[in-house]
């Protein structure tokens, strides 16, 4: 235990100081300013609502798609793919993995410590964003989140915590695997590319019945589309509709409703997660590490 918290915390120290999160940290802060305040016309509308006017802060967009979940869904591969591509083989090549080995840690605090402290900078990060959200929305609406608005918000931010973890988890796999750094993150953006295909291909949205729906949902970024949509829209009443910010009828959905239609998809996020962290822990426990 006492070496797993020594990889974590030194992780965690590396992942705030290095210049590519604190690049990619202001720009999800910057994107996240401007979403508010390129839709702020509508968000002061959103006050004329009686009921979820404070969700409608994250959801409120003068354009086709929900700004903040367009946002959220195609900038946390990113997020994840940054913190994990080169979580080990960066260290094979600089040479440092023999020698922190050497040292009286054992190999699975090594890999656990750097997914956990990966997992915990996404967390701090999406907390900052909604969080930065609610402050500058309820300086401009005045209006407080309800408990239902509340228990939704954690909810979406547990769910994008997952998916966070999933492209960081994947991440690390090809950082496992792959030898060379640049491949890695090849690999991880290749794959980032083939699920926005699957998502946004209308080809598998126009085959027949359940089939295409299914098909898609192969894509972790489908599955939090939906999950995001449900969470965030209360008018959203099945998971294959992408419902509009300002269609949210009278006989909206409790959140205990919309939990229950999610669960399914927070459970596959889940199990893909474990999927790619399980063969990485394995593929990185039985593979000889030498000095160099």
């Amino acid at each position: 235990m006492q070496g797993l918290i020594t990889v974590f915390w030194k992780e965690l120290a590396d992942d705030f100081t290095r210049w590519r999160f604190v690049i990619l940290f202001a720009l999800v802060f910057g994107v996240a300013v401007f979403a508010i305040y390129m839709d702020a016309q509508y968000i002061r509308e959103a006050v004329t609502e009686t009921r979820f006017v404070f969700l409608q802060l994250y959801t409120a967009s003068g354009q086709a798609l929900p700004l903040f979940i367009f946002f959220f869904t195609f900038f946390m591969p990113i997020i994840g793919v940054t913190l994990g591509f080169d979580a080990i083989n960066g260290e094979k090549s600089s040479g440092t993995l023999s020698r922190l080995l050497s040292q009286p840690i054992y190999r699975d605090a090594v890999i656990n410590g750097k997914f956990l402290a990966g997992v915990i900078t996404i967390a701090i990060m999406l907390v900052s964003v909604v969080l930065l959200v609610a402050g500058v929305g309820l300086r401009m609406i005045g209006i407080p989140p309800s408990s239902e608005e509340a228990v939704r918000l954690i909810a979406f931010l547990f769910v994008s915590i997952i998916y966070g973890a999933f492209w960081l988890g994947l991440a690390v796999l090809f950082s496992v695997f792959f030898r060379r750094v640049a491949t890695s993150a090849l690999a991880s953006i290749a794959v980032w590319l083939l699920f926005i295909f699957m998502f946004a291909f209308p080809f598998f949205a126009q085959l027949s019945g359940q089939l295409g729906l299914t098909i898609m949902r192969i894509s972790p970024i489908t599955l939090f589309w939906e999950v995001a949509t449900v969470l965030l829209i209360p008018g959203a009443r099945t998971l294959g509709q992408m419902a509009q910010a300002s269609a949210i009828p009278s006989s909206a959905l409790s959140a205990g409703q919309s939990l229950l239609i999610i669960w399914p998809h927070l459970i596959s996020l889940l199990a893909l997660t474990t999927i790619c962290f399980a063969i990485s822990y394995v593929k990185f426990m039985r593979e000889e590490i030498r000095s160099t």
